[in-house]
């Protein structure tokens, strides 16, 4: 966590002090025309890819299939296209490798197993606390097997009392 809080805050730094050296080495105008440029066109990529990425996955759906791969390389599209979007070039640079169809594919991929593998894991341990006899998450097996939300019955608490007077 102390990671990204770090990364959240030193990232604007590092993009202004390129942007700086940039401009100090190209000049102003220059340095603006570049950043205007790659916000334009971060917005036309939004607008142009997102929109074939959505006509991509709805044929994948006509045909009956899951259309898993068409999302995540539409949000690739929509994050890198975002990120051309923010002024800076180390902003620019993560964009177009997000863009770039051979490192979307990878990035993509290694997405696909992250959670393929997160989902397996969920599914162990659900299993795992299936067999243990409790409800795993806490939710009780229906008739199905399915699981269903956990239900919460009120804290009983046995005992005995006596009521004594001290007079």
């Amino acid at each position: 966590m102390r990671v990204f809080l770090l990364l959240f805050l030193l990232f604007p730094v590092l993009e202004l002090f390129i942007l700086v050296r940039v401009g100090m080495a190209i000049g102003f105008f220059p340095t603006f025309l570049l950043v205007v440029a790659t916000s334009m066109l971060g917005l036309f990529v939004i607008r142009v890819a997102g929109f074939a990425t959505a006509l991509s996955a709805r044929e994948s759906l006509s045909r009956g299939e899951l259309p898993a791969q068409q999302m995540l390389e539409g949000l690739m599209i929509a994050v890198g296209g975002g990120l051309l979007l923010l002024p800076g070039f180390i902003s620019d640079v993560l964009g177009m490798i997000c863009l770039l169809p051979i490192t979307r594919r990878l990035l993509v991929g290694t997405l696909r197993r992250r959670a393929e593998a997160q989902a397996q894991r969920q599914r162990a341990f659900a299993e795992d606390m299936q067999s243990r006899g409790g409800p795993a998450y806490g939710g009780q097996a229906g008739p199905s097997g399915n699981i269903h939300a956990p239900t919460r019955e009120p804290d009983i608490i046995e005992g005995e009392f006596e009521h004594r007077d001290n007079k």
